[in-house]
């Protein structure tokens, strides 16, 4: 029996069950209205509900019970999904706000900060999956070591560790390449 033939046996109660769809019409509605109310642009929507429908598959594929009222679920993932979306916002506005003081300050010619940037990208792809992944969470995502650390559950002592290397091997690339 497919992920989603079971997902919609179960809870007939709750209005789930029509066709291959895990949410009816009515629980994409509400879904909908969730997101909307929520504040999440309408040209947003569409993805807000996949991803309502996905963690109901991933659910249901991990051999987890279908909720009890895949409707109420449904809204309680919709406004946890537009939360996000206003945090993932939030951290956007806060790096474009970084680069623009970046940009006011006095910085290389447009020539020169193209070849920094590409020497930097070229610099992350060599380092290890751990290192790049703690620098990208620090210097582009805008996290704190504390938070770094707590959402790969590590040590903030492994978090700084990574960091160090990571940087003191992006600084040695960016001076063996004469970029710095």
């Amino acid at each position: 029996m497919s992920v989603l033939r079971r997902i919609t046996r179960r809870g007939h109660g709750d209005g789930a069950g029509h066709g291959d769809d895990p949410l009816d019409a009515a629980q994409e509605r509400r879904v909908r209205a969730v997101l909307a109310l929520g504040g999440v642009p309408q040209a947003d929507l569409p993805d807000g509900v996949q991803q309502v429908r996905l963690r109901l598959l991933e659910r249901t594929a991990r051999g987890d019970e279908a909720p009890r009222d895949v409707s109420a679920w449904a809204a309680v993932v919709a406004s946890n999904l537009a939360m996000d979306w206003h945090r993932a916002r939030r951290r956007q506005e806060r790096l474009g706000e970084r680069l623009a003081s970046l940009r006011q300050h006095e910085h290389p010619s447009g020539e020169d900060t193209s070849v920094l940037s590409l020497a930097v990208a070229q610099g992350l792809d060599d380092l290890p999956d751990a290192q790049r992944q703690v620098v990208v969470l620090r210097f582009y995502a805008d996290l704190p070591v504390r938070s770094i650390a707590r959402e790969l559950g590590v040590p903030e002592g492994t978090v700084k560790s990574r960091l160090h290397t990571a940087v003191r091997a992006l600084r040695a690339r960016l001076h063996e390449d004469e970029v710095v």
